[in-house]
């Protein structure tokens, strides 16, 4: 039988999941946009992706494994009728990958249909879970956006907006959310803002969504980020926000600039991508190199790349092609096949290595494979040297907060030194950048979560607070 490899990044994080909703005034395809705002989303999560749509008396829901473009077609989408939506792109971080645990999830409660659209990680999940089943509850999936659903049925009788606020004052851990009734679209964003969510508006028409680059991409215009601990409540009265924690502070994933967010997004006022360039400039002022030609690692090393050869004065080429017909499951048949993955997907150049020193730069390393298989390919390619910079700290630490990371038996950094890992993966040199590098790439604006790099997790860090306080 034919084995399923998800092979786009075998030695990076998994994505996480993206959200979108939108509540509209006029007479727009909410359906339509949702659909193109999921395919902009797409990078975030590639194994479902579902579509709620409220017509003020009725949720209506479809959703499946696949791709945006697998699920939904022009038939499914005249279906879902109605003035406001929500959707999701998944990649399971939490719940097995299967249709019950696709997103958005709907259910009815006493104020009626509701229905919610998660990324992130709930740190107390299994704690809610419990007490919840205690109480009588019934959960039909095994995913976070559930337990934060019953959460918000229970408080029912105050309001749906009490009960919002009573549920998140409950959960702790990383979440951007949307929450669709019949009659309101409302978007949640974690007390620490570990997960991006922004406001944007289409005419007359309210957007919430994860990342900017779904706002460009309907022509939609960018207002601004939710801020932490905020619920923003849409419905036909406007834009109402309310603030459920006192404590917040903006400590945003920092491998959402590495390497998940689109380079054509802005996420808490940065620019993605000339985040990467600038990590790409602080990478060669702290381990230059005398070499022939830089190249990045396709896509998100690329940019870190071109900020290498602009600080270096190094010529940048690229290095490898990228076989964008090659989906992110990908069918190899045998051992042998996924072993040569690498090369199916990324083929180098070699007019612009032979006989060349060469720089490449990739954003990360995580367990190491495809690093070892792409100085092995350049090697191969007749690289005189092989030089790997990476425009990110070591990843020492696994995540709690929405990325699908391997154990930490399995991060090469985690038990293994520079040199041991440069070794390993056959270079001649290996650098990374450092944490204090990586932060002046921000211009320092704003604390980060940093906890794959230093272990030191900022939701830990507010439970611990609180404990002492009582």
């Amino acid at each position: 039988m034919f084995k399923h490899l998800d092979f786009e990044d075998m030695d990076k994080f998994k994505e996480e999941c993206g959200v979108f909703g939108i509540f509209s005034q006029g007479g727009v395809d909410v359906a339509a946009i949702t659909y193109y705002g999921l395919y902009a989303l797409q990078h975030r999560g590639q194994e479902s992706a579902g579509i709620v749509t409220s017509d003020g008396e009725n949720l209506n829901c479809y959703k499946n494994m696949g791709l945006v473009s697998e699920v939904f077609n022009e038939e499914v989408l005249k279906g879902l009728n109605g003035f406001s939506a929500i959707g999701h792109v998944r990649y399971s971080t939490t719940g097995s990958s299967k249709v019950e645990n696709a997103q958005p999830i709907l259910g009815k409660f006493k104020l009626g249909p509701i229905a919610i659209a998660h990324n992130g990680n709930l740190v107390n999940a299994d704690i809610i879970r419990e007490l919840l089943e205690d109480c009588g509850s019934i959960f039909q999936t095994t995913i976070d956006s559930e337990v934060i659903l019953n959460l918000i049925a229970r408080g029912a009788k105050k309001g749906i907006e009490r009960a919002v606020v009573d549920s998140m004052q409950a959960v702790k851990g990383s979440y951007a959310i949307v929450i669709l009734t019949e009659d309101k679209l409302i978007g949640v964003r974690d007390p620490n803002g570990i997960r991006p969510l922004c406001l944007g508006k289409l005419d007359n028409s309210y957007i919430l969504c994860s990342e900017s680059c779904a706002l460009g991409s309907i022509g939609a215009e960018f207002i601004r980020d939710v801020n932490p601990g905020e619920i923003v409540i849409i419905d036909k009265n406007g834009l109402k926000s309310v603030n459920f924690a006192e404590k917040t502070k903006c400590e945003t994933c920092v491998f959402e600039y590495i390497y998940f967010a689109r380079p054509d997004s802005t996420i808490d006022g940065i620019n993605v991508y000339s985040s990467r360039v600038l990590a790409g400039e602080r990478l060669y002022e702290e381990s230059p190199v005398d070499a022939d030609v830089v190249i990045g690692v396709p896509d998100s090393g690329v940019p870190a790349a071109i900020g290498f050869s602009k600080a270096s004065k190094i010529p940048y080429a690229i290095g490898f092609i990228k076989n964008k017909y090659v989906g992110r499951t990908f069918i190899a048949p045998s051992q042998e096949m996924r072993e040569r993955a690498v090369s199916v997907k990324l083929n180098p150049l070699k007019v612009n290595i032979e006989g060349k020193r060469v720089v490449i730069v990739d954003d990360s390393i995580v367990r190491g494979t495809t690093s070892r298989k792409l100085v092995e390919a350049l090697r191969k390619s007749g690289a005189k040297e092989v030089h790997f910079r990476i425009a990110s700290p070591a990843v020492k630490f696994p995540c709690y907060f929405g990325i699908d990371t391997p154990y930490r038996s399995d991060l090469i950094g985690a038990h293994k030194s520079v040199e041991e890992i440069r070794e390993t993966i056959g270079a001649d040199s290996l650098s990374y950048l450092s944490i204090n590098g990586l932060l002046k790439t921000f211009g320092n604006k704003q604390n980060y979560c940093l906890g794959c790099f230093s272990g030191i997790y900022p939701v830990s860090a507010l439970m611990e607070k609180e404990e002492l306080e009582r």
